[in-house]
């Protein structure tokens, strides 16, 4: 018996032995895919709003404006100013029609900063400083031509030919400057009143189809000479300056000076005399036209003709 059982089990086959397997599931916090798709889709977003705003600056800035932009990022046109004009956008102001100038107000040039000692300008420095000296001598060349023409005029002209002495025409910071003076026996206006003689309004007139040509603003104002009113006049050499020289303004815009070139009119008294040394004199009481500067002043060294 114990033969047959030991002939039995030396003849079975014995099974493989299957190894055993351990699975280990590993947690994986946020999601199914993990989190880095995030991180990706926020670069992109990024890049997207980049780019979306570079493509609104190039649409809403003027050339000067990406000039300044452009060197605002070089290491040699670094600008120490922080705000205002001296800023990227040369101190205009964003709106949703872009890079405007407010109306009526004094153009900004866009400066841009020297270069450190030693280092040489660059490219972009060079080109935009001689675009500024052409624009200023051509401006200053338009003035020179203007005052060349009002004098050749006013002698041309019988009826305001008498009053060329009570011209006087100069430069200024502000622009070119033509002062209306009183003269001894020559007044443009009655004494104490702002009603314009026939003979004035005729100067004021030759004066519009001189400038009307140019494309600058005009600034006007008033002044008297120290010579107070009776006390309790109620009336003063501010409101005769005042009136005066909206009286001018008037007859320019009647001769063809449109309105919105004359963003000024001011009464200034006697506070502002021709002769400091003697403010009673009649040249005390003038009327200023000053034509507005568009680009800035050009040093003499700098300049050159353009014709």
């Amino acid at each position: 018996m114990a033969g047959k059982q030991g002939g039995k089990l030396a003849g079975k086959e014995e099974a493989p032995v299957q190894p055993i397997i351990v699975r280990r599931i590993k947690k994986i916090e946020g999601g199914h895919h993990g989190g880095a798709w995030k991180v990706a889709y926020a670069d992109f977003v990024t890049a997207m709003m980049a780019l979306f705003l570079l493509l609104w600056l190039l649409n809403a800035t003027t050339d000067e404006q990406k000039i300044g932009l452009s060197d605002y990022f070089a290491p040699t046109a670094v600008t120490l100013a922080r705000s205002g004009s001296g800023g990227l956008l040369a101190g205009r102001s964003m709106s949703l029609e872009g890079a405007r100038v407010g109306d009526g107000a004094p153009v900004v040039m866009a400066q841009i900063a020297p270069p450190p000692p030693g280092a040489a300008p660059t490219n972009t420095q060079v080109q935009e400083q001689d675009a500024q000296r052409r624009r200023a001598q051509a401006e200053q060349d338009r003035f020179d031509e203007a005052r060349a023409s009002l004098e050749k005029a006013l002698e041309s002209n019988p009826q305001v030919a008498a009053m060329k002495e009570n011209i006087r025409i100069d430069m200024t910071p502000e622009g070119m400057r033509i002062q209306l003076v009183d003269k001894q026996g020559g007044s443009l206006f009655p004494s104490g009143s702002a009603q314009m003689p026939e003979r004035t309004r005729a100067l004021v007139n030759q004066i519009a189809q001189v400038i009307s040509s140019l494309p600058n603003n005009l600034s006007v104002s008033g002044h008297t000479d120290a010579s107070p009113f009776n006390a309790g006049a109620g009336y003063t050499n501010w409101e005769l300056s005042s009136d005066r020289a909206n009286a001018s303004r008037r007859a320019l815009q009647t001769s063809g000076i449109p309105m919105d070139r004359i963003t000024q009119v001011v009464g200034k008294a006697d506070t502002e005399p021709l002769t400091p040394a003697d403010p009673f004199l009649p040249e005390n009481r003038r009327i200023d036209i000053v034509l507005l500067r568009q680009s800035p002043v050009l040093p003499p060294s700098l300049r050159y003709s353009l014709r």
